[in-house]
């Protein structure tokens, strides 16, 4: 796992990044994916007040990262997904140090291994990591060492060892950390450390010293959250074998900062031996994230329905979810009669599973009927209000039915709760194009530049909106309002 908690400095942060103008480059998807060049800035936040980094001044500098992170990276826009790592994440948190819980998640669609955590409570994922994850204790072992970062402070800690390094060592350290939490390889670690040469020999020690302290909590957290201790050696194994014949292994060990090695597993081994092992059942939960993960990750729906097809003639893990997984592809596939056949098999046996309501919805959909697909949503939705991916499923069914005045209000109502998700501001605008305000829809729009850290396209959105109001002095000073936020966001920056 690669994490940046313990890579920056309170000094000149983003100074450093005026100065050099540093360019960073972004490998995405696969190794062979394409690459991307874009500068990072990080605005003047202002002094903390002591040696460490206040909590809100880590909050801060995570929100402006991710907004530069999301500009650059393919994100996973599935809120079912993200739904399960956000509860999954805070139910380990419960069972951890971490006294600043406002966290925020991203999922990266990259096929690699990968998950990272930044000051400020941002924990990130590849969908890869579904993929080798093959349990959820395995899956939690990765996020309980990411929370075990942010827990332990690592960055905070860490900035009295970054103080003494110049401007250019700090913007070579920012340009690897987004390239390595992008591309999910050691390049950006390389990167950094090209950056650095007097002062590696010290920063990988620290930078050590660190994964091994959040190998240690994180271990911790697991077992005391109710899982099996030994999934963190089992899954250490699983991703050094993955990664053995790799091109990141032709980097040498002591050039990594986190080194996947066999000492690393024993370590990880011998600590788990402290606890007792627990036998869990499968998790359906989880089982079901990783088949609609696999159906994303394939290249066609085709693929996948092949796919699943074939875990099903074997021997899969849980049945019940390699179903599932082949009633999403056939769906995707254009072929819902016999998706409905598939997920006929599963639903008796929780017909008021989310997961399951929501895929017959789709079903409904790719047959041509929308309108049912946003009754039987709505029904569901009674019964959990304000559920985030049920509400995204059915503003998009209301929409596909034409009612996408219905589809506004349940939209602008949920967005009162889940400002942050730029997914919800992106359909919203769709919606309120359909519905005829197009007022809306530059708000909205501009609300999703924000959250991807476009302030250039979101004040024009404003601009736009602005030219429509008219005499409406109410929403004209809100427009104003907003418009003057986004250019103290960009003085930050040009600040920085």
């Amino acid at each position: 796992m690669f994490s940046v908690t313990n890579l920056l400095s309170p000094q000149g942060m983003a100074r450093a990044l005026a100065v050099c103008g540093v360019v960073v480059l972004l490998t995405l998807g696969s190794s062979s994916g394409r690459a991307v060049t874009d500068g990072l800035k990080i605005p003047n936040l202002g002094e903390s007040s002591t040696s460490l980094f206040s909590a809100d001044y880590e909050y801060n500098l995570g929100q402006w990262w991710l907004k530069a992170f999301r500009r650059q990276a393919p994100t996973l826009n599935d809120p079912l997904v993200y739904s399960y790592l956000e509860s999954l994440v805070f139910e380990l948190v419960t069972f951890s140090d971490l006294q600043d819980r406002r966290l925020e998640f991203v999922v990266v669609d990259n096929p690699t291994i990968n998950a990272f955590a930044v000051p400020g409570g941002i924990i990130g994922v590849h969908t890869g990591l579904f993929s080798y994850a093959q349990t959820e204790d395995e899956f939690a072992t990765v996020m309980a060492h990411e929370i075990a970062h942010l827990s332990q402070r690592h960055f905070s800690r860490g900035v009295e060892l970054a103080q003494s390094q110049s401007a250019i060592n700090i913007a070579g350290l920012l340009a690897g950390i987004l390239l390595a939490a992008t591309a999910g390889t050691d390049a950006g670690l390389a990167a950094m450390t090209a950056t650095q040469a007097a002062l590696q020999d010290e920063q990988l020690r620290y930078s050590r010293a660190n994964e091994a302290e959040a190998d240690r909590v994180g271990l911790r957290i697991l077992y005391d959250a109710g899982m099996d201790p030994y999934a963190a050696p089992a899954m250490f194994e699983r991703m050094l074998a993955a990664t053995r014949y790799s091109s990141s292994n032709r980097i040498p060990e002591f050039m990594r900062t986190h080194p996947l090695s066999e000492k690393r597993i024993a370590d990880t081994r011998n600590r788990a031996r402290q606890y007792p092992k627990r036998i869990r059942p499968v998790s359906l939960d989880y089982q079901l994230m990783r088949a609609r993960v696999a159906v994303s990750l394939a290249e066609t729906p085709e693929e996948a329905v092949a796919e699943f097809k074939g875990q099903l003639e074997g021997n899969p893990r849980s049945r019940e979810a390699a179903i599932y997984g082949l009633t999403i592809a056939l769906t995707r596939a254009g072929r819902p009669d016999e998706a409905a056949l598939a997920l006929d098999d599963i639903w008796s046996e929780d017909e008021q599973r989310i997961e399951y309501v929501m895929a017959d919805a789709d079903i409904a959909l790719v047959s041509g009927r929308a309108a049912l697909a946003a009754q039987k949503l709505r029904t569901r939705l009674s019964l959990s209000p304000g559920n985030h991916p049920l509400t995204m499923a059915y503003a998009h069914a209301l929409q596909q039915s034409g009612q996408s005045h219905l589809a506004e209000e349940v939209l602008v109502e949920q967005s009162r709760v889940k400002a942050g998700d730029p997914g919800l501001w992106y359909l919203l605008a769709e919606v309120q194009g359909l519905s005829g305000n197009i007022i809306g829809l530059h708000q909205s729009r501009a609300e999703y530049f924000i959250l991807v850290g476009n302030l250039d396209a979101a004040q024009r959105q404003l601009t736009y909106a602005l030219q429509l109001v008219g005499d409406d002095f109410t929403t004209s000073a809100q427009i104003n309002e907003r418009i003057g936020q986004i250019i103290d966001m960009r003085s930050a920056l040009d600040k920085g």
